[in-house]
Order: C-alpha cells, then sequence, then structure tokens
C-alpha cells in the first residue's frame, strides 16, 4: 500500500527576508522543498502534489518534474491550499499532507504514521509529540479512548488544556474521501478570515467518524524554518545527523561540529575527515582516504587510499592512491588517475591526467590529455585559449615535460617525449625525442658597466 502526498509551499516566508521564496533555502545544500519530497518518497509516497504560489515558476524548476504543482493564487489557510490540489484526491486515496519548510522529518516517522492510520483505520491521523514547554503550540486532546478529540490553539485553550504537553506538527494523514467531502464544509469564520485544515477533525467527528493522534515524531523532527534563525538552528540538527550517520558506518570524523557534510553524500569506512571540510552535492569518497583540513569537495567522486590536502575539487573524479594538494584546485571535468601526484597551487580543468603521472607545483592543465607516468614539471602552462576559442593538448605516456614550459594548444607530445626546461612547444615532439625551444643564452660582457656606469 502506499498514499500521495500534498506538500504546501506557497507561502512567501516573510519573516526571511528574502528574495528567495522560504522552501528554496537550503539545509545541508539541499533546499528545503526537495527534502520533504525526497522524504515522502522515501516513506512510501506514489505521488506527490506540491500547492506553490510565491515565486511559483522559481520554486517550480527547482524541483523534480516528477513532481505535480498546483498553484494557489491567494494565501487562504491550510485547507484551502489543500482544496486546491483536489483534483489529485480520489476516493480510495490516502493523503499525506505536510509543509514544505520542514526538511528534518524522517522517512520513518511518515511511514509510522501511515501505518498507524492504517491500522487504526482512522479517517484522519495526526503527528504528535511531546513538548516539556508547550507554550504557543496547538495541544492534541484525546478522549477517553485515546482517539482524538480535537487540536486547541494555544490563544483558545483553557488552563487545563494549556496543561497538556502532547502538540500538532502539522503533518496529517488523511481518507481522501472524507477529506474532499470536509473540505467543503470547512469555513473561515475566524479572526485570520482563513481555512484551516485542522477544522476537518471536528467536521469527521460529527459525522462519528474515527480519528486519531499518532505521538512518534522528536521535535526537532518537526521544527519548521521561519527565520534565518531557525535555518541556522536546522542546519545545525542536519549537520549533527548526517556526520553521526557516518561515524557509526565506520567514517572517522575528528571535530563533527565543524564538518560540513551535505545529505547526499557518500563515503567509506576507514576515511578520516579532517575539521573544517566541506563535502557537498552527490559526493562519493571510498575508503581508507583522508581529507585533511580546509579541503573543498563538491559533486565529485574520489577513489580508496586519497589523500585531499586543503584543496577544492569540482565535479570531478580522483582515482585510487592519488595525492591531492596542499592549496590544488581539481575545475570540472578533471579526471585524475590511480596513483597520481597533484601537488600545490597546481590548477587542473576538464583534463584527463593518466595513471601514474605527477605534477607536483605550479602548473596549470587545462583542456588537456594527459597519459600514463608523465612528469609535469614547475611552472608548466597548457595555453589552451587563444580569446576566442579552447584547444586541446595532448600529452602520451612517458612524456617528460620540463619546468616552466608552455604547450600552446593544439599540439602533441609523443609517447616518450622529452621537453626541455622553458620550452614553448608549438609543434608535435616525436616520440623519443628531445625538444628545445628557447633562444640560446647570449652574455655580453661588460655591458652593465656601459649601462649604468662602475660601482663604487
Amino acid at each position: 500500500m502506499s498514499f500521495k502526498t500534498i506538500i504546501l509551499a506557497a507561502g512567501k516566508g516573510t519573516r526571511m527576508k528574502s528574495k528567495l521564496p522560504k522552501v528554496l533555502h537550503k539545509v545541508g545544500g539541499k533546499e528545503m522543498l526537495n527534502h520533504v519530497i525526497d522524504i515522502s518518497k522515501k516513506a512510501g509516497s506514489s505521488e506527490v502534489v506540491a500547492i506553490v504560489g510565491h515565486e511559483s515558476e522559481l520554486v517550480k524548476e527547482k524541483i523534480s518534474k516528477d513532481v505535480h504543482t498546483v498553484y494557489q493564487e491567494e494565501q487562504l489557510g491550510t485547507a484551502h491550499a489543500v482544496k486546491c490540489a483536489s483534483s489529485f484526491i480520489n476516493d480510495e486515496d490516502d493523503i499525506v499532507v505536510l509543509c514544505g519548510d520542514t526538511p528534518l522529518v524522517n522517512s520513518d516517522t511518515l511511514k509510522n504514521l501511515y501505518d498507524y492510520h492504517k491500522k487504526n483505520k482512522y479517517y484522519i491521523t495526526v503527528l504528535s509529540t511531546e513538548k516539556e514547554e508547550p507554550k504557543g503550540y496547538g495541544r492534541i486532546i484525546r478522549d477517553e479512548n485515546g482517539d482524538l478529540l480535537r487540536i486547541v490553539e494555544e490563544k483558545d485553550a483553557d488552563d487545563e488544556e494549556k496543561k497538556v504537553r502532547e502538540i500538532n506538527s502539522g503533518i496529517y494523514c488523511f481518507d481522501g474521501k472524507e477529506l474532499k467531502e470536509a473540505l467543503g464544509e470547512v469555513n473561515n469564520d475566524n479572526a485570520q478570515g482563513e481555512y484551516y485544515l485542522p477544522d476537518v477533525i471536528e467536521i469527521m467527528r460529527r459525522k462519528s467518524l474515527k480519528v486519531g493522534a499518532f505521538k512518534g515524531a522528536t521535535i526537532e523532527e518537526l521544527m519548521g524554518v521561519n527565520s534565518r534563525v531557525d535555518l541556522a538552528k536546522a542546519e545545525e540538527i542536519f549537520r549533527i545527523r548526517v556526520n553521526t550517520h557516518h561515524m557509526e558506518n565506520g567514517v572517522t570524523i575528528l571535530d563533527p561540529k565543524n564538518t560540513y557534510i551535505d545529505g547526499d553524500v557518500t563515503i567509506g569506512s576507514d576515511t578520516i575527515i579532517y575539521p573544517n571540510v566541506r563535502i557537498t552535492g552527490k559526493t562519493v569518497i571510498g575508503e581508507d582516504s583522508e581529507i585533511l583540513s580546509g579541503s573543498s569537495i563538491d559533486n565529485s567522486t574520489i577513489g580508496n587510499n586519497v589523500v585531499i590536502n586543503h584543496s577544492t575539487i569540482v565535479d570531478s573524479k580522483v582515482g585510487d592512491e592519488t595525492k591531492v594538494g596542499p592549496f590544488a584546485y581539481l575545475r570540472p571535468k578533471s579526471n585524475i588517475g590511480k596513483g597520481c601526484k597533484i601537488g600545490d597551487f597546481v590548477e587542473v580543468k576538464n583534463a584527463n591526467f593518466g595513471d601514474g603521472s605527477k605534477a607536483s607545483h605550479l602548473s596549470y592543465i587545462g583542456d588537456a590529455d594527459v597519459g600514463k607516468n608523465v612528469n609535469i614539471g614547475c611552472g608548466v602552462v597548457f595555453v589552451n585559449y587563444d580569446g576566442v576559442n579552447k584547444f586541446r593538448s595532448t600529452v602520451k605516456d612517458n612524456a617528460f615535460v620540463g619546468s616552466n614550459s608552455n604547450l600552446v594548444a593544439p599540439v602533441v607530445v609523443e609517447e616518450g617525449g622529452y621537453i626541455a626546461t622553458g620550452s614553448t612547444i608549438t609543434k608535435t615532439v616525436p616520440d623519443g625525442a628531445l625538444s628545445v625551444a628557447r633562444a640560446r643564452q647570449t652574455n655580453i660582457e661588460g655591458w652593465v658597466e656601459k649601462k649604468f656606469g662602475k660601482k663604487d
């Protein structure tokens, strides 16, 4: 069995004080709305509908194409938002309603909510939790059988009801047929003039339909993000959650509070992550590697037994037993082989770098295909741009490029070719040949004295 999900994501989020819609602010490198979408799918949702409003086109751009969107022209309350999606609600459906600004809910919590809803044959099940200091939250009031009697908002609660510590999460599971009928009966006879989803509870109870509350979440899971302060708190909770997951799976994280890892990152066992490291996107890191302080890795694949030292890697691949850094920069489409060395202040961009090859320091390798066991000397520049177009250079296996040389693309260095230090190469270097492309040194004796006079 599965359910459909409706996610409320139409609000502007004025307390964020941002041009960006609230649900597109990121936690752990991912938009809050996308967190909620992914959580619902993982919990078993067969179809997801997002209710959009403020900056709707931008919101639609940022979510996956398999998510339906419904435009809510005026934000007239939670019941009104769900009613906008009525065309997606069939009589036989179970509907879970979520908020787009609650990115910390666990998929297991939603699955347990749905299972509880079906097992007890409820027509509404509200997800709840307990809070030591529940001030400001709607209270869950149960009847003598433990079923849900009503939800009482703080401002409407009497003294006894205010003592209740069980609170409403704003997350619900509904019977589709009864939900559609009840939505037609909700009115806006309240101080805000809005249509509230909790009013559906009273409507169903009047029909003697069974409604319940599932106390199955932590207070952290139910945290709504309404301000930049909330966003920072959510980021901290998410970061500790992710780091704990990796540590429990055999990764050493020396300082979890100062290590920033996105939720979609995969890390193998016995890898060590040092403080002040940021690993983002869908990065995959193998086993037994070391990511030293100051490193930033985004959407890249790192092999086994790799050492990354204070370097930046973006949209690239690094093979097993390779060392990168310190202060190296692998720009997009860099493919570094096994057993390589990319040393200090080396920049690589859109290049293939073969197994066993080395660029130990101060080189630029752009738009190039470098073979196996190639040595790139200090200060080598692959000159790939003529001001209009980019060109590629090819350096084949076992070649040697001496320090302070320039390879002016398009150019080929054949296998075993040797380039003398300080050369500017504009033509093919034959297999096994030494290429020297520099002016012969000339010494003019006495030039300094003639130019500037004899020194005292």
